[in-house]
């Protein structure tokens, strides 16, 4: 189990630099990353700069970790004590990005495989998980999300939704003011990529903006 994907964006194994930036993590963002709430807490209660404290690899901070492996429990945690949502780490991405990058990660991705041939259960649980990130959305655009943050892509949240072909939060960044005239640094807006990748309903969708 220790190569199971870090980041939960599909890869089956970890490269080595997950292996750099979990190993460089301060220890309330790896307990935040490990959903580990009790951790969570103590940390805090020793010092409530850990907060928004940011790890020395990438620049995380506990909430983008939490983001990071769709952990709501911790994320709601944080944003009751005022977890700023706007920091963005070394790669200027913020914790609404990561949030809309994770939809599966590769256990989830296993156990609809083994579910799937009892379709309900296969299917229930792809709602479920569907569910998880859309109410992971919601917390993060009520707690003030900058919706049209762009990282050192150019890419905002929507621009990932698009691509990761996440249909179901389009229209709550969309009506969270997402601007679809943005530019990424390849000079696609979503609606580009959205072609692009001929996902069909995603174009239909943001036409109609």
């Amino acid at each position: 189990m220790k190569d199971l994907p870090a980041r939960g964006w599909g890869a089956a194994y970890q490269t080595e630099e997950d292996r750099g930036w979990r190993s460089h993590l301060k220890p309330i963002c790896q307990a935040a990353y490990n959903n580990d709430l009790n951790e969570v807490q103590l940390f805090l209660e020793e010092d409530s700069n850990n907060l928004n404290i940011q790890d020395s690899f990438g620049g995380d901070t506990p909430l983008i970790c939490a983001c990071r492996q769709g952990h709501n429990r911790i994320v709601s945690f944080l944003l009751k004590r005022n977890a700023d949502v706007n920091i963005q780490n070394n790669k200027e991405r913020t914790c609404l990005h990561y949030a809309v990058r994770k939809r599966f990660n590769y256990l989830d991705y296993l156990l609809i495989v083994i579910l799937m041939p009892v379709l309900l259960l296969g299917y229930l649980l792809m709602v479920s998980k569907s569910k998880q990130n859309e109410n992971l959305i919601k917390m993060l655009l009520r707690a003030g999300a900058d919706v049209n943050a762009t990282d050192n892509s150019g890419r905002t949240a929507l621009h990932y939704a698009c691509e990761m072909k996440n249909q179901s939060i389009i229209p709550l960044l969309v009506e969270a003011g997402a601007d679809l005239s943005i530019k990424n640094k390849d000079d696609e807006t979503p609606l580009d990529i959205a072609r692009r990748l001929k996902f069909i309903d995603i174009e239909t969708i943001l036409k109609k903006e």
